[in-house]
């Protein structure tokens, strides 16, 4: 160990050097952590720097006016906000219009590059192909936003033009699909207003269920108003969502309507319209609405379709609210509907509470001959009533008629004829009622034996109270303890207070307090209220008779049983019987506590929604929230929307919840809607709500929202300022999101607030986290600046990365301020130091932090030791990671993967082939989990060191150790031998991974590929190409352009063009495919039109071919004379800002001059020039020859004279010919010169002699 401290250099200059720096970071000035000049560690002090605060001020962010903050910070980083934001092309022209159309439609896009005016045709073209193309990729929004641009632009050309009834359509439906629904109503209003006739089902259609999606009702009522308008009957889809939204939002008479509409124009209603109606009929029923919904029954049963059991108990529960009894059996008579049992026992129990049993009597009979059939309820119900009325004979009457119908008495009926026998002072026959129940299978329940008691405390049966007790007790209702009174328990059960009732004997004589006898005739007497105690007995039985469910339900809820409240509530219904406001409420706010429930709450909700109306806020408030937390984010925003309606006062809780849900869930419409609402209302959720909320706006980039959000927190919380902005900062940087927080920090520091270390960390984590480390030295600096030393963990990040940056005097310094302020981390610390010592090859500076631990006593451990390891191994000292290597081995320390990776690696640079080996051996004995890891990593250093002819020893090794070799090994294989030009064995290793189901990577498969096309092996190529295509890989740039180069060169064009179909079919090819090599191999095989496909396959993905692809392209065109289709190449390479070559320039000139079309040349010379290009001698002389050939020896002229001031002389034949073709020019041509056209021309050609000199023929 010494020797190895001994070959450490003692010096430490950089220490030396910080030390007289060191004080210069506690200098305190304010500052702004975006400044472009910051602070260095080395500057003096500012003598005006102002002092810093206490730290504590940072807390009482109340003396700071936070109004106008999100909107400043806003501004300052919209160029970070709006970074997804697409152009705008509100004010593009056609050209660019086209050009961002491109990649959906490159065809299409390009022909139309160069025309100044479209035609309706032409704007019907590009649509229907942008229809085509979007129906399989997606359509994007900002896409259509281009081609509705397109769409404006056509009509606002020339005041004649307009768009065919087709092109219209097509852009409506484009624009509904993309959400931009204001713009296609403005399209179908202007159609209108034209009188051009659409085939607008679908448009409308989809253009309501979009509205209804967003929630905008009005809006979508006026376009099913405009649909029916035109004698447009919308789509059953159409139909059901807008009925939906009615009546969730409502809106009765609309429904109604909507509803009216469905039945005249549908006969066979599907089972979304019929449960649409189904809710129609409650809505209207609930509301009141009777006669309206007994209509629409009358226009159902027109139109065929019968009445579903819930309809018709809806009619009947509207009608027995009003207690119209005649109306509702008109309504059974007119329909020719069978009363349901529902709908039976719903009228015979409001007729018995209304009129009374004799009338209910008569009405069953009116309902049986309707078809009714009544059920044990239905004769419960009579029976109860019967009971109450003190018609007992006719209880029994009812009962008997039951069992004649075999059907089987609910208890609740024998409890009240119970209660009834008792009531009539027959409470002998009270236990022949009991067997009765015993014999038909129907055992006696609590209330049973509660009945029995009442009526035998009623008529003093004290006796056979005891005995009652004791049947309870054997039952299990009750416990009976073996010293315990039964009578006592008997007054318990029945409400009384035992020490208030006693049952005494008469010791008196003359028995003056006797009120009856016992067996033994004893006198007894009850010594309590006779009258509160009668009262109460006879209420027990006269509640006994009819079940009271609302009380029962009550009584559940107190016990948390929801499941059996949720069962008697629709035992309810059977009974005839409706739930009270109280007992829904209490219900509710229990079901919404149990999560579990909520499924449950809703179809309470939906089956009694005038209940529903009418709950109070604190019940409504839980709705909210309850819905919110399960992501029920409809039903939450129906019930928020209520409440708003009925102006009940919404929780912070309950719009923290929704909106987070909807965050989630990414209902962006939604969320934008509610936060504007909460915002409006002064909302505002607690600190931890708070930063989840950040969190989930962060995730959904809703910045703008955050900072709003965050305003309001700061303006309304100032007491949790700095927790909350710190939080926020946090929440920022975790999202990914550290520029908008720096931008942050520095605009809360300008409003003057003093913050501790803690926000600055934050930022600067992130920023480390971003690789943005030269900004995370600014803030450091500015932080040391004012006083503010970096938490250690922050330290331990920056202190590498100073060193990789050469700041080493700084990481030293940083290191320091670190023991100072916070000593206990010393050790991770110095470890941050020698990690970028080391991994800066600074192996100098490690010696000295070596000692400086020691001398600490901060003995290293493993990591410091494998930091030195690779730092050595850094710089190629394989002496001094010997030595490292035999002080961790000694130590039994443990050597990392990384050093292991790295010592090998040098040990075969160096042909240490055998120590490497060793090593291996070494690292093998520590940990069997590490073993295959160990392995991969020689496999692969052999491999990456030339040293690929003993991997087959280490795969013999594997085997005899019984390794599996993974997909890591696999692609090392096949990529190492394919490196050594091992085409045998990369096709084995591959074969053996595919075969063991194992996914090569792309570059195995690329190597493979490339090393079998470059051997010859194209079948075998190909035949990995099937497979992969069997299997769905897609096929990157390098393997298509390897097999379809391999199939052209050997002449296989078809193939090869086929193989390239196949890719697209199938969906194989990856978005960054580059097919420029390919290109110019098709153009120079004469496949033109494959190549321009290849061209428009990679402008869909994305990738712009390059300019020698165009050039190949445009100059293939010009060999076929199709000089319409080169030039519209051109001029896409010109918007695509890409350089043709001079080549292409000359062939479209020569192109133009030999098809005639020399007036086209001639423009094509002056475009050059006005972009700066500088045509060739040849392309001028080609035009000259060209015009003279025409006789234009005029524009010959003049072109000549522009070819001579660009510095090139014409050739004497083209003189020469100018001259000879002069001959019969006359004077008045010389344009009233004395000097002739032959010695002007030769003039500015320059062949004229001296003045004065003349030239003889």
């Amino acid at each position: 160990m010494l020797q190895f401290l001994s070959t450490f250099h003692s010096h430490r200059p950089h220490i030396k050097q910080v030390r007289s720096l060191f004080s210069l970071f506690f200098t305190n000035h304010h500052f702004s952590t975006t400044t472009t000049a910051a602070t260095s560690l080395t500057d003096p002090p500012s003598q005006s720097s102002p002092t810093t605060q206490n730290n504590n001020t940072h807390l009482d962010f109340s003396s700071i006016n936070f109004t106008g903050f999100a909107q400043s910070v806003i501004l300052k980083c919209s160029h970070l906000l709006d970074k997804n934001k697409g152009n705008d092309f509100s004010h593009a022209s056609l050209k660019d219009l086209l050009l961002d159309l491109s990649d959906i439609v490159p065809d299409t896009a390009r022909r139309f590059l160069r025309v100044s005016v479209l035609k309706p045709e032409n704007v019907l073209e590009i649509l229907l192909g942008f229809q085509y193309e979007s129906g399989k990729v997606g359509i994007k929004a900002r896409k259509v936003e281009s081609l509705w641009e397109i769409f404006k632009w056509a009509n606002e050309q020339d005041n004649g033009f307009k768009h065919l009834p087709r092109s219209c359509e097509v852009m409506a439906l484009l624009l509904v699909h993309v959400g931009m629904l204001r713009e296609a109503e403005f399209l179908l209003c202007k159609i209108e207003s034209q009188g051009i006739s659409l085939d607008g089902h679908e448009i409308f259609g989809n253009l309501i269920e979009a509205y209804v999606g967003d929630g905008e009702l009005e809006r979508a009522i006026i376009v099913y108003d405009r649909m029916r308008g035109q004698g447009l009957v919308p789509s059953m889809m159409c139909r059901c969502v807008l009925l939906n939204l009615l009546v969730r939002k409502k809106k009765i008479q609309l429904a109604y309507r909507v509803c009216w509409d469905m039945l005249e124009n549908n006969v066979n209603l599907s089972d979304e319209e019929k449960a649409g109606f189904e809710n129609v009929i409650r809505l209207l029923c609930r509301d009141g609405k009777i006669q309206e919904g007994r209509n629409l029954v009358k226009r159902a049963v027109v139109s065929g379709l019968e009445p579903s059991s819930l309809v018709i108990n809806e009619i009947a529960r509207g009608y027995c609210e009003k207690k119209d009894f005649d109306d509702l059996l008109s309504f059974f008579a007119e329909m020719k509907c069978a009363p349901t049992v529902i709908a039976g026992n719903k009228v015979i129990h409001c007729v018995c509470s209304n009129s009374g049993t004799e009338s209910a009597d008569l009405f069953l009979q009116e309902l049986e001959d309707l078809g009714f059939n009544p059920d044990e309820i239905t004769f419960g119900i009579l029976i109860g009533w019967s009971c109450r009325e003190g018609k007992l004979k006719n209880a029994f009457v009812y009962m008997s008629e039951m069992l004649t119908k075999s059907l089987k008495p609910n208890i609740c009926s024998y409890n009240a004829l119970v209660s009834g026998v008792f009531k009539e002072g027959m409470w002998k026959h009270a236990q022949d009622i009991l067997d009765e129940m015993v014999d038909q299978g129907t055992p006696p329940n609590a209330s049973t034996f509660r009945i029995l008691l009442a009526g035998f405390c009623e008529g003093r049966q004290f006796d056979e109270v005891k005995k009652i007790v004791c049947k309870m007790a054997s039952h299990g209702f009750t416990q009976l303890f073996s010293l315990e009174d039964p009578l006592s328990k008997a007054f318990m059960v029945l409400g009384f207070n035992p020490s208030t009732v006693r049952l005494k004997r008469d010791n008196d004589a003359g028995f003056s307090k006797t009120e009856f006898l016992d067996n033994l005739g004893n006198g007894l007497y009850l010594d309590t209220d006779l009258d509160e105690y009668d009262k109460t007995v006879a209420r027990v039985l006269e509640d006994s008779m009819i079940p009271d469910f609302n009380s029962l339900v009550m009584k559940q809820c107190s016990h948390g049983n929801f499941r059996a409240a949720l069962e008697l509530v629709n035992e309810m219904i059977r009974w005839g019987q409706e739930i009270s406001l109280p007992v829904f409420s209490v219900l509710v706010n229990g079901l919404c506590s149990s999560r579990s429930h909520i499924k449950t709450v809703t179809k309470l909700l939906k089956k009694m929604p005038e209940l529903a109306n009418q709950l109070d806020q604190e019940t409504l408030n839980l709705l909210v929230q309850a819905y919110s937390k399960k992501g029920l984010t409809n039903g939450g925003r129906l019930i928020l929307d209520g409440m708003h309606q009925r102006h009940l006062n919404v929780k912070n809780e309950a719009y923290t919840a929704l909106i987070m849900s909807l965050c989630k869930k990414g209902n962006l419409k939604d969320l934008h809607s509610c936060w504007e609402i909460a915002q409006r209302n002064k909302w505002l959720p607690g600190l931890e709500d708070c930063k989840a909320l950040v969190g989930c706006l962060c995730q959904r980039e809703m910045l703008v929202e955050a900072l709003q959000l965050l305003e309001c927190m700061l303006v309304y919380n100032h007491h949790l300022g700095f927790d909350i902005f710190s939080a926020f900062l946090e929440t920022l940087c975790v999202r990914g999101f550290t520029g908008v927080a720096h931008l942050l920090l520095d605009e809360i520091l300008k409003y003057g607030c003093i913050l501790d270390h803690t926000a600055f960390s934050h930022v600067v984590r992130g920023l480390c986290k971003e690789k943005k480390f030269s900004v995370a030295f600014m803030i450091l600096d500015n932080m040391l600046g004012e006083n503010l030393a970096p938490s250690w963990d922050i330290s331990v990040l920056l202190i590498p990365e100073l060193c990789r940056a050469g700041r080493y005097e700084k990481a030293i310094a940083l290191k320091e301020i670190g023991l100072r302020k916070q000593s206990s981390y010393s050790f991770p610390l110095h470890c941050a130091l020698m990690k970028g010592f080391c991994m800066t090859g600074n192996i100098q500076e490690v010696s000295s932090l070596f000692q400086d631990m020691f001398l600490k006593g901060l003995l290293p451990d493993a990591e410091i030791y494998n930091m030195l390891v690779q730092g050595h191994c850094h710089v190629k000292n394989m002496r001094k990671v010997e030595e490292l290597l035999g002080i961790i081995i000694r130590k039994n320390l443990g050597l990392s993967i990384s050093s292991y990776r790295n010592i090998v690696r040098l040990m075969f640079l160096e042909g240490r082939v055998l120590h490497a080996l060793s090593l291996k051996e070494l690292m093998l004995g520590h940990s069997k989990s590490n073993d295959l890891i160990i392995y991969n990593i020689l496999i692969f250093s052999l491999f990456a060191t030339g040293n690929g002819s003993l991997v087959n020893k280490i795969l013999d090794e594997l085997q005899e150790k019984k390794l599996q070799a993974n997909e890591v090994t696999y692609n090392f294989l096949v990529y190492g031998f394919s490196q050594c030009k091992d085409v045998s064995s990369t096709v084995h290793w591959l074969s053996m991974m595919i075969s063991n189901e194992i996914r090569p990577s792309k570059w195995s498969l690329r190597a493979v590929i490339s090393s079998l096309c470059n051997v010859g092996e194209l079948g075998k190529a190909l035949q990995l190409s099937q497979e992969m295509e069997s299997r769905g890989w897609v096929h990157g740039s390098s393997i298509q352009n390897a097999i379809v180069g391999g199939l052209l060169s050997h002449g296989k064009l078809q193939e090869a063009e086929d193989l390239l179909d196949r890719m697209v079919e199938k969906c194989l090819i990856p978005d960054n495919i580059n097919f420029d090599n390919l290109i110019k191999c098709f153009c120079r095989y004469g496949r033109l039109n494959k190549a321009v496909d290849l061209m428009n396959t990679m402008l869909k993905k994305g990738n712009v071919p390059n300019s020698t692809s165009y050039d190949s392209v445009i100059q293939g065109f010009c060999t076929q004379n199709t000089l319409d289709e080169a030039m519209d190449f051109y001029t896409e390479m010109l918007c695509r800002n890409l350089q043709q070559s001079i080549n292409t320039s000359g062939m479209l000139i020569h192109a133009f001059c030999q098809n005639g079309r020399t007036a086209e040349a001639e423009d094509f010379l002056i475009s050059m020039l006005q972009v700066g290009e500088s045509p060739t001698r040849e392309m001028y002389s080609a035009v000259i020859n060209r015009y003279r050939l025409e006789d234009n020896l005029k524009k010959a002229s003049e072109l000549m004279q522009v070819m001579q001031r660009r510095g090139y002389e014409p050739d004497f034949e083209t003189h020469w010919s100018l001259i000879s073709n002069l001959s019969n020019f006359s004077d008045k041509d010389n344009c009233g010169s004395n000097q002739g056209f032959l010695s002007r021309l030769l003039a500015v050609s320059g062949f004229a002699g001296k003045g004065g000199s003349n030239t003889k023929g």
